[in-house]
């Protein structure tokens, strides 16, 4: 990505922060374009004891107007989802899901993420996976897929298996913004919501 005299490099350290360094140092970011047409960072959502961590791509117009991650339609059905297996963003241990996305800015008019942009932000979701610790990641749409796993595959090939990122198991699924749009696969990301639970109580975690 260009330079650009208003952007910063990225804080050194960030392996190192705890949650409140973190969140902080998200809040301030000016390490790529995106920090010119943001209104507000979206760090994350949800108890930092929860097992579950759902990832998403970016913010969109609402959580760019709110600051939190899946609001809205979108943010609605994702509920409906996590508490269909017993899971909520308020919930804390087994009972709760811990919500981010790849990038912590929108990007202007929604557009796809850009790969400089997925890479600036790839070590603040890093480390917010290594303080989390979960059981299970939820990588919801494409370019949470992508980021994750470090893949062009598309997730229909991906799906029904168990991946990893930095040890933790990943099961693949669709973003709730595209099941509001093709509702036919809403059975699919049902199978893939089953098998995060199967995945979990392999683990000893509660069903």
């Amino acid at each position: 990505m260009a330079a650009n005299p208003r952007w910063s490099p990225l804080p050194g350290g960030i392996d190192q922060m705890d949650w409140p360094q973190l969140e902080a140092a998200v809040a301030a970011c000016r390490a790529c374009g995106l920090c010119e047409s943001r209104r507000h960072t979206v760090f994350g959502a949800g108890s930092t004891t929860a097992d579950w961590m759902v990832v998403g791509e970016a913010p969109g117009e609402n959580e760019d107007r709110e600051g939190q991650p899946f609001v809205g339609p979108a943010g609605e059905l994702l509920d409906n989802m996590l508490r269909a297996v017993g899971r909520n963003r308020t919930g804390s241990g087994a009972q709760g899901a811990f919500i981010v996305n790849v990038l912590k800015c929108r990007p202007p008019s929604n557009r796809n993420p850009q790969p400089a942009e997925v890479a600036q932000c790839a070590p603040y979701l890093a480390r917010q996976v290594a303080l989390l610790q979960p059981k299970i990641i939820l990588a919801m749409g494409r370019f949470a897929v992508q980021s994750l796993l470090q893949t062009d595959e598309p997730i229909g090939k991906l799906r029904g298996r168990v991946h990893r990122y930095q040890g933790v198991p990943v099961i693949v699924t669709y973003h709730p913004a595209y099941l509001l749009r093709t509702p036919i696969d809403k059975a699919k990301a049902w199978a893939d919501l089953c098998l995060a639970l199967e995945t979990a109580r392999a683990l000893g975690q509660p069903g």
